[in-house]
């Protein structure tokens, strides 16, 4: 079987059913990474000691002073990281195929003649020399390429958590 039968041989269809199950299955594994990378974001045994606040305090002579809040454990997620999503955006198949067929033929054609005579008796000679030289050559090359564009994309709205703020200062009209 040549290369060029061999790529022949495959049907389109089957090309790109199988290009789109291998992105499919890309594309499961990818979000299966992404979500375990949340939940590693997300779990309390990654907590890292935040400190929420920095007081600075400038006295009435213009000393300054700092103090800082007592830190809170907080988780990655918390913190403001996010795992990475992506998609596949775009998918390709190339096949090409190259045929180069060459053909030379070479015939070479060489006579010598010899004669001879003296008186009443004449003898001769011919002699043919034939060479015939032919080629036949043919070069089948074939290739293949698939190329795929992943982009990064913002997480499922409901994946991440919702950040509320509430706030217990009270104010100064004397409510909350």
């Amino acid at each position: 079987m040549t290369v060029g039968q061999e790529l022949l041989d495959v049907p389109l269809p089957d090309m790109v059913a199988k290009l789109a199950m291998g992105v499919a299955d890309a594309q499961a594994a990818l979000d299966a990474n992404s979500i375990e990378t949340m939940q590693a974001l997300s779990d309390s045994d990654n907590a890292i000691p935040i400190v929420p606040s920095i007081t600075r305090t400038i006295s009435a002579s213009g000393e300054v002073s700092y103090s800082a809040a007592k830190p809170v454990d907080m988780t990655p997620i918390q913190v403001g990281l996010e795992p990475t999503f992506y998609q596949f955006s775009e998918a390709t198949i190339d096949v090409t195929m190259d045929i180069k067929t060459t053909t030379n033929t070479e015939t070479n054609v060489g006579v010598k003649a010899e004669a001879k005579g003296g008186f009443g008796l004449w003898s001769a000679s011919v002699s043919t020399d034939v060479s015939h030289n032919r080629k036949f050559g043919k070069t089948v090359e074939g290739t293949s390429h698939l190329t795929t564009k992943m982009v990064p994309v913002p997480p499922p709205e409901n994946l991440m958590p919702e950040t509320l703020t509430e706030d217990n200062r009270e104010s100064g009209n004397g409510g909350t």
